[in-house]
């Protein structure tokens, strides 16, 4: 295939890809689709797909079968066992302590203006708990949302706090951060930890603080009328006293207690110890079940509630499936020879280094605000961020923790986002006035985490 008609072919797919993207239509169904016709159109031009050709029907095949099996004995495991882990701690209520325990204090607390940037990085401790944003934001408003209205605080203020709560904590629980480390070949928690926080932590007190400010001011233009019969619902709680509260309170946040132990040993001791992701979730799952046991006094009950890990795992499969479409549009496009031309380009080019990672924001930016989804490009994006990272001489860093935070924060700024829509229909407010809310603090925050990671990464 020559060059011309190469990428004429590879700009088509990718505009075709957006379009699905934009029109809601799902997005892995399309990046199969896609990829296989690349994979198709590839074959008939004579290029190789597999090692082992056998024909053009049978070839694109196979190359998703490979990589099933590449994903599901890497990150795909990390991600279903993950999302097993998180589906058990909802079944035993463990979920909804730990949110009750953590806002109960926030009803003392008087003034609006300092709750704001409170629970603003409560909410966003929350999210390594419940990690959806939409999951979180419904909890948050059935608990907390009452709460706020009482201390005081506007119901667009409220609204705008809830609906950025699941920002960009660092997370060796998040499925996203699962699949980049799964490409960079290093623990999850060593990218977490040493690459991602560093630009993420500063990032979200940053936003607290601009928050608080931005709520203040857009409260002076807004006069409402105070809603204060609000009632909390209940929560479910955990009986047995307060040791028991206080180890269901820690029970979601078990592997990350965990992650952060060893990671701290290894640092102070100078030790090489290394628990997987896995092993500390099953060893978290195992501390919980026992946990059941001890409470309920009733083993045969707590082993029946144990089949919720495995729905969850089976729930979870969605995002797995995903990173799997996603590289089979890579491959598709590596087959008409796209990948390996762009990266000669890069290698040759002469343009700055922040140039790739401020192409695949502003991209991303797009992409989130038009079609309300934060992680869809990111997942799709993937498989190619490390090679295109490389070719262009620039640390993979400056790539994937740039483009995975801008869709997560962004995703707070779309009117159309699920995360927004919910809210926005919760408190019977216009989803763009929230917009106006949110939009401030978040793209304050893009903008804060892109020149950081220039600055630390290149």
């Amino acid at each position: 295939m020559n060059t011309t008609l190469m990428f004429i072919v590879g700009a088509l797919a990718v505009v075709a890809v957006v379009y699905m993207l934009l029109k809601k239509m799902d997005i892995k169904i399309t990046l199969f689709a896609v990829g296989i016709i690349l994979m198709v159109i590839a074959i008939l031009n004579g290029n190789a797909i597999i090692k082992e050709p056998v024909n053009v029907l049978v070839d694109p095949i196979l190359s998703i079968i490979d990589q099933f099996k590449k994903q599901l004995s890497g990150a795909g495991l990390v991600i279903l066992l993950l999302g097993g882990y998180t589906a058990y701690m909802s079944k035993i209520g463990a979920n909804e302590v730990t949110v009750n325990t953590l806002t109960k204090p926030l009803s003392i607390v008087k003034s609006p203006y300092v709750l704001v940037p409170v629970v603003f990085l409560l909410g966003n401790l929350l999210s390594l708990v419940i990690p959806s944003a939409s999951n979180l934001a419904i909890i948050l408003l059935a608990t907390l949302y009452p709460v706020l209205r009482r201390s005081g605080m506007s119901t667009l203020t409220a609204a705008a706090v809830i609906a950025t709560t699941a920002t960009v904590m660092p997370t060796p629980l998040g499925a996203d951060n699962v699949a980049i480390a799964a490409e960079l070949g290093m623990p999850v928690a060593e990218y977490v930890f040493n690459y991602h926080a560093i630009i993420s932590v500063p990032t979200i007190l940053v936003m607290a603080l601009v928050h608080a400010l931005w709520q203040k001011y857009c409260d002076k233009k807004v006069t409402e009328s105070a809603d204060m019969d609000l009632e909390l619902e209940d929560v479910k709680e955990i009986t047995g006293g307060a040791l028991y509260k206080t180890v269901y309170t820690l029970l979601p946040l078990l592997p990350i207690v965990i992650l952060l132990g060893v990671f701290g040993y290894n640092a102070m001791a100078g030790a090489s110890l290394n628990l997987s992701v896995e092993v500390v979730t099953i060893m978290s799952f195992m501390i919980a079940v026992f946990c059941e046991i001890v409470r309920h006094r009733n083993g045969q009950e707590v082993l029946k509630t144990t089949e919720s890990f495995f729905s969850g795992m089976g729930n979870a499969m969605g995002i797995v499936v995903l990173l799997v479409a996603a590289s089979t549009f890579v491959d598709g496009l590596k087959a008409i020879g796209l990948i390996t031309e762009l990266q000669t380009i890069m290698s040759t080019t002469t343009a700055s280094g922040f140039v790739l990672p401020l192409i695949l924001v502003v991209f991303t930016a797009l992409i989130v605000l038009l079609s309300g989804s934060g992680t869809a490009l990111f997942y799709a994006m993937v498989p190619l961020m490390v090679p295109l990272a490389v070719a262009a001489g620039i640390s993979p860093y400056a790539v994937t923790v740039p483009m995975g935070l801008a869709g997560n924060l962004l995703r707070a700024v779309s009117p159309v986002s699920a995360v927004i829509v919910i809210v926005a229909g919760t408190v019977k407010q216009d989803p763009f006035e929230i917009v106006k809310r949110t939009s401030v603090p978040m793209i304050v925050g893009v903008v804060f985490m892109f020149v950081l990671s220039m600055i630390i990464f290149l």
